[in-house]
């Protein structure tokens, strides 16, 4: 059976005062194309200037992957701050490191 990748991340803005999630199976390309549509208003996060990575996980089957993206994105900001904060403490910009 062959080994699939599919992400749930979670991506900020410049000043980490919006959050975006989403979810992907190749998290370099949607990054890159986070990073050319930011101030656009094509997309919320384009919008908001949101292409920084703070969080990801990755999910074998796409079934899970989707399921967890509906369920973080129905959290509060204060839920997602704290899982944020236990994987990456620092909100360090991860885009260099996936």
């Amino acid at each position: 059976m062959a080994d699939h990748n599919y992400f749930v991340y979670i991506l900020t803005n410049p000043a980490k005062t919006v959050l975006y999630t989403g979810m992907t199976n190749d998290i370099t390309t949607r990054l890159a194309q986070h990073l050319e549509k930011r101030g656009t208003k094509e997309s919320f996060a384009g919008k908001y200037h949101c292409y920084n990575l703070v969080y990801w996980e990755r999910h074998q089957f796409v079934q899970h992957a989707i399921e967890r993206e509906k369920e973080i994105k129905g959290w509060s900001r204060k839920k997602k701050e704290r899982l944020i904060e236990e994987f990456n403490p620092d909100w360090k910009f991860l885009n260099g490191e996936v």
